[in-house]
């Protein structure tokens, strides 16, 4: 059976079993010794340079109090101390202290709600609440987050760090911080006060816009005042066209739906269009988005799978990829992506449905221990998904001349977006300019690209010079602002200086934090403090911590060497072909 087929089929499997029970996500903090000889990953089981990053001890705090001992004794003791989450989702190394001697502070147990107002749409949650949780007790007092990301199984403090957003222009826009009023968060102190204080920011704080976004830097946070609006639901649609007048549509689609995004399918040349818009709460449908790609899959299927992509991408057989590319999305297409018009039929669009029901999933989240039988794709423990996953906003008047841009990238080498395509494309979101110092500083579209990495270091895409340029050619050409949970290392090259108001921002930190103990290596090298996030050495371009300026940052020993890029010709990349 040639590749092709047999990605077919086990994608194919992994829809029909979608429902299956499967062992939670493993704990990103591992400690050898009780709670020291600590160490700490991602989601994913790996930071982007591959290192491990290790920590003297974890504390896991279950109370505010609790929480101000523990910052408390890092503080006396001097040593570095970053927040962990309770799954940890953050591709840069924005949870690791750095070094073998620091503090990780989880807020695993930091999962309560303290209260809520539903007169005023007020609710506080403590800052590890999982935002599912969270939405499914807003729901139950009859109120509603009015936008989120789309994956259920970030804690809210973690989101905020990393100003993680849906879709939206619409009001205050997707962003989740935009709807944040108040904030308890527990910063160092002075000896002669304990070595640690509670900040109290209400929503006229002066730095509250500091606080909502702030990578984890200025100290741990305790709790969230979100405000809310009366429940509501959603209509969604989803309408596959032709990409042919996608730079005049992706301008004005945000404008259009409350909650619209766009899939874009370079290869194919098309673009999956979500309608998505507000309506009554007294309208039909009880909807529910289950999304294929974030619901329990067989193990050995995962296993099985993953071994078959990588022949395909080893011997670089893009005839078979890009067969199996039109066939993934006709298959999540038929299968309405996992949504269902009552929870477990699909009967047509559109879904209406409840906002805390459409607005994210991640079903693979909720299951009971199962000796991993069943689990998320992406889990660790196993040989599975594995993935680099890119993610930079353009701003709104900037986004037509990039995608015309694109076009011409792949119109010159189409093969190289069936992996992408496979992956579903690239996600188009909206995101509206913030009052927060390291918000979008204005109104974007933010493109989300997930495509193949290989479990050798230093093993490259066989399409790397055309993803690596696509890159480039945004964050340089068109002034891209990474988003700060995903992305490679140099994609965080010079980031502060895209942000207008970081000077603000560091004279916080300088504030709340004036002996670094929340700063790391990685966080003082991206805020422009110290270094650089970009680290040269053989293959370093492989991998994406730099960018190639000689063949040695590629990999010339397997026919990859350093180029100029094709359309943006200042971009710098490693290629298979010729000058």
């Amino acid at each position: 059976m040639e590749g092709g087929r047999v990605l077919t089929v086990l994608l194919m499997v992994l829809l029909l079993v979608g429902l299956a029970d499967s062992s939670p996500p493993p704990e990103p903090v591992v400690c050898a010794h009780g709670t020291s000889d600590c160490t700490i990953s991602n989601a994913y089981g790996s930071f982007p340079d591959r290192t491990v990053c290790r920590a003297a001890n974890a504390i896991f705090p279950r109370t505010e109090k609790e929480l101000v001992a523990a910052v408390a004794a890092a503080v006396a003791a001097k040593r570095k101390v970053k927040v962990a989450t309770k799954h940890s989702h953050s591709f840069p190394k924005l949870a690791c202290p750095g070094g073998r001697d620091g503090t990780i502070i989880s807020t695993e147990r930091l999962n309560r709600v303290v209260s809520v107002d539903v007169a005023k749409g007020l609710m506080t949650v403590e800052s590890g609440m999982v935002l599912r949780d969270l939405i499914q007790a807003a729901a139950e007092a009859g109120l509603a987050l009015p936008h989120s990301p789309y994956w259920s199984g970030l804690t809210i403090g973690g989101l905020l760090a990393t100003g993680a957003h849906g879709s939206s222009l619409k009001g205050k826009g997707g962003a989740v911080h935009e709807y944040v009023v108040g904030m308890r968060m527990v910063t160092p102190a002075p000896e002669s006060q304990g070595f640690a204080v509670v900040r109290e920011l209400c929503a006229d704080h002066p730095d509250l816009d500091a606080a909502k976004v702030s990578l984890g830097v200025l100290g741990v946070v305790s709790q969230v005042t979100l405000a809310l609006e009366p429940m509501f639901k959603r209509s969604v649609t989803f309408v596959t066209r032709n990409d042919s007048d996608m730079a005049e549509q992706a301008v004005v689609w945000g404008g259009l739906h409350e909650f619209g995004d766009m899939a874009w399918l370079p290869e194919q040349r098309n673009v999956i269009y979500r309608k998505d818009d507000r309506m009554a709460i007294m309208s039909v449908g009880n909807g529910l988005n289950d999304y294929l790609a974030m619901r329990s899959s067989p193990t050995a299927d995962l296993i099985s799978g993953r071994v078959m992509h990588e022949l395909l991408e080893k011997k670089n057989n893009t005839v078979a990829r890009c067969k199996e590319a039109p066939t993934s999305a006709s298959l999540f297409e038929k299968a309405a992506y996992g949504f269902t018009n009552n929870g477990s039929l699909f009967m047509g669009y559109p879904v209406v449905g409840f906002q805390h029901r459409i607005q994210a999933s991640g079903s693979c989240l909720d299951s009971p221990e199962d000796a991993l039988l069943t689990t998320c794709p992406w889990d660790p423990r196993i040989r599975g998904t594995f993935f680099y996953n890119n993610a930079y906003s353009i701003a709104l008047s900037r986004v037509s001349a990039f995608i015309a841009d694109m076009k011409q990238l792949r119109n010159k080498n189409p093969k190289a977006f069936c992996g992408i395509d496979a992956g579903l494309g690239i996600l188009l979101r909206y995101i509206k300019a913030s009052s927060a110092y390291l918000g979008k500083p204005e109104d974007s579209v933010d493109f989300d690209i997930t495509y193949y990495r290989s479990y050798t270091k230093g093993e490259p895409n066989p399409y790397s010079g055309v993803l690596d340029e696509l890159q480039q050619m945004a964050l340089h050409k068109y002034g891209a602002i990474p988003h700060w949970g995903k992305n490679r290392n140099f994609a965080f090259e010079g980031v502060i200086a895209k942000y207008p108001k970081a000077g603000k921002f560091l004279e916080v930190k300088g504030r709340y934090d004036p002996n670094g103990i929340f700063s790391s290596e990685w966080s003082d090298q991206v805020l422009g403090i110290n270094g650089s996030p970009i680290i040269v050495e053989k293959g370093c371009a492989i991998e994406g911590l730099c960018v190639c300026s000689e063949d040695s940052h590629c990999a010339p020993e397997q026919g990859y060497y350093y180029r100029p890029g094709k359309v943006y010709t200042e971009a710098r990349v490693c290629s298979l072909q010729p000058i």
